[in-house]
């Protein structure tokens, strides 16, 4: 996990560690957790009854639904999708595009129903649960919200991005990217899309005119190991100030990549964790989800770390692993998903106060992982 020198571990505590965070790795299945029951769906809303701003929408990993939570009460409503939906990306219309394995789910948020899916054009094999199975992951909108760009894992090979034309609803474009994409973000103008590949240590660069991808490596401790090593990237985050990637590594490094030059950078961390979900709030803080030490003894628990714009970091602790997390519009309020990938996961969400440091727990949806504000 760390590039410190390790010292010699005992079987047992191999074991438990790869039960516990094996599927960064590589390509395996571990035993999924016991859920609680997901809300019931609900039927839609009348007008009068309308989703109010600042509800959570969650992509309920282990229950094939989205689930609105309120932030005080919790989850109030459930609506189907698909199954095993990843992540999702909510527009300005209030409608929620929604990566599943059988395609992207449209859903309005506003009245709490399903409106469409579309079909992946790649064949990525049978609809199946788990980490590795094949269809969407990452997710992401153009800011005028005409297309959603979706990230489609193709087990056993590299993957694609599909472009999505939102008032058509179909897929106009299949685009070559890395292995595994975990992520999808999109630049502040629209001109870009970046997918980051998991198992291929890397981000491709998409232009949103042209459609010809560019790679970029993003391996700050190296390939070594390939498919079976941790030091993989995750999710990124497109810093406002100046348009590049931040893509943080285990709670000690922070590849800052230029997307225009294909350089990167590298920042020490603080948090000492191996680290998932990534976001941005309005005045430039970086918040990365981590999900604990991947060896018992070597390294922290999981955190949510906050970074300031000029590098300094507040680290929180959390109870269990984590996946990702969205962030209020006043930017005082973190959304931490309990889902995970792994064994672990619990299913709702911790409120994080960035004040304070402060924590509280919601019920949400089964194995929630993907999670926005409306």
């Amino acid at each position: 996990m760390t590039p410190r020198a390790r010292g010699s571990r005992t079987a047992l505590a191999a074991l438990a560690a790869a039960l516990l965070l094996g599927a960064c790795a590589g390509p395996g299945e571990a035993a999924p957790a016991p859920s609680a029951p997901a809300p019931s769906a609900s039927a839609p809303l009348p007008a009068a009854a309308a989703t109010p701003p600042g509800t959570l929408l969650t992509a309920d990993f282990g229950a094939g639904t989205v689930t609105f939570v309120d932030p005080v009460r919790g989850a109030v409503a459930s609506v189907p999708v698909g199954r095993a939906p990843y992540g999702l990306a909510v527009g300005a219309d209030g409608r929620a595009g929604v990566a599943t394995a059988e395609g992207v789910a449209v859903v309005d948020t506003r009245t709490r129903e399903r409106l469409a899916r579309i079909p992946h054009r790649t064949d990525t094999g049978p609809a199946a649960d788990g980490e590795y199975r094949g269809g969407g992951m990452g997710i992401a909108l153009s800011p005028d919200g005409a297309h959603a760009y979706v990230g489609v894992n193709v087990p056993g090979t590299t993957g694609v991005l599909e472009v999505i034309d939102t008032a058509a609803r179909e897929v106009t474009a299949v685009v070559p990217v890395g292995r595994r994409p975990f992520d999808v973000d999109v630049s502040a103008d629209g001109a870009e899309v970046y997918v980051t590949g998991h198992d291929s240590f890397d981000v491709t660069v998409v232009p949103a005119g042209s459609l010809r991808p560019r790679r970029i490596e993003v391996a700050p401790y190296g390939t070594g190991g390939g498919l079976g090593s941790w030091l993989k990237p995750h999710y990124a985050a497109v810093r406002p100030a100046d348009g590049k990637l931040l893509l943080p590594f285990e709670g000690e490094r922070l590849a800052v990549v230029d997307p225009r030059t294909g350089r990167t950078t590298v920042e020490p961390m603080t948090a000492d964790t191996h680290q998932h979900g990534a976001t941005m709030t309005a005045d430039g803080r970086l918040l990365v989800v981590g999900t604990g030490a991947v060896e018992p003894g070597d390294g922290e628990g999981p955190s949510l770390t906050v970074r300031s714009p000029d590098g300094t970091e507040r680290v929180f602790p959390l109870d269990g692993p984590h996946e990702d997390v969205a962030v209020s519009r006043d930017g005082r309020t973190a959304y931490v998903t309990g889902g995970f990938t792994r064994d672990g996961y619990w299913n709702g969400i911790t409120v994080v106060d960035l004040d304070s440091g402060a924590t509280r727990r919601l019920a949400a949806g089964d194995r929630p992982l993907g999670v926005a504000v409306l």
